[in-house]
């Protein structure tokens, strides 16, 4: 790999989390390396500035340079851009500001990037709760991730997000806006930029070792918290499907079934019952906006 390729740039986009950001940086910033470097871009997708106070407390911590930017517009898919095109390493690695890594999290990342010789790496994303979150929330799993051995080639969109990911800056090509806008105010931008890069045969695999974690602060840790959620996947899963396809004829199934056995699931346990019935909200907002019923038009959680 040439010089530039092995120097890394972290992009975080953030939005109105200025302690959480301070976390991800902290986490960032004390990062294990050897043979690469690394820079950090971060852009700001609040136009009041909330997070330029944190970005110039670390910016003098840093070994590389931490840039900050700014993207008025609220549109997270324009701040994955901005990112990009404020970036300089021939690698570009992901992560949330809601999230905050192990020490060896890059090293990790770049070590299954050249042993598995692919596009890109994506690695676990691991719920690190506030409080003493509800025993139904810890059981449903609802914030568990699948996870996958180390060096399974990733193939399903559904399973590859940008909260933390390393990539290939030559799998962009000339694209100078990969993740896509129309998905910046409802989510799904990353599923949708991992679909058209598996669909370009590009290769992610996993690396289970690079693990990053996810705070769950206790807001989201209500049930309605989940339920808004999953009636936002819904719309994004209905803008970028058919009407007549498979997805459809199985959603209709999975509403029947799981409708039916909520009842049932109720007196198993509040987290078997929770955990089916946000899977049923997902079809159902999907099926209503195919009938041009919105029940969340964006994400405003």
């Amino acid at each position: 790999m040439s010089e530039n390729q092995k120097h890394i740039s972290v992009c975080i986009p953030t939005f109105k989390r200025p302690e959480m950001l301070h976390r991800c940086l902290e986490g960032v910033r004390s990062q294990t390396q050897s043979g690469f470097d690394y820079s950090v871009v971060v852009v700001d997708n609040d136009a009041g500035r909330s997070a330029k106070r944190v970005a110039d407390l670390w910016r003098e911590r840093f070994p590389g340079r931490l840039g900050y930017f700014v993207e008025t517009e609220q549109n997270i898919a324009l701040a994955r851009n901005k990112a990009i095109a404020n970036s300089s390493g021939g690698l570009l690695a992901f992560i949330d500001d809601d999230e905050f890594p192990e020490p060896s999290w890059l090293l990790n990342l770049l070590a299954a990037f050249e042993k598995y010789s692919v596009d890109g790496v994506l690695g676990p994303v691991i719920p690190s709760y506030e409080g003493n979150p509800p025993e139904w929330l810890v059981k449903s799993e609802l914030c568990v991730r699948k996870p996958f051995p180390t060096g399974t080639l990733l193939r399903d969109p559904r399973y590859m997000r940008t909260g933390n990911v390393l990539f290939s800056r030559h799998i962009l090509g000339a694209d100078t806006a990969p993740f896509d806008p129309r998905f910046g105010r409802t989510g799904g931008e990353d599923a949708h930029f991992f679909e058209k890069q598996v669909r370009l045969g590009r290769c992610f695999v996993w690396c289970d070792e690079a693990r990053v974690f996810e705070t769950v602060p206790r807001e989201r840790q209500q049930a309605r918290y989940f339920v808004k959620r999953a009636l936002i996947r819904g719309v994004t899963s209905a803008d970028d499907e058919r009407f007549l396809s498979l997805g459809t004829l199985k959603s209709v199934t999975a509403v029947l079934i799981y409708t039916a056995s909520l009842p049932f699931l109720l007196l198993a346990g509040r987290h078997f019952f929770m955990k089916y019935f946000i899977r049923d909200c997902d079809h159902v907002s999907k099926l209503l906006a195919h009938c041009g019923i919105r029940l969340v038009r964006e994400r405003g959680f």
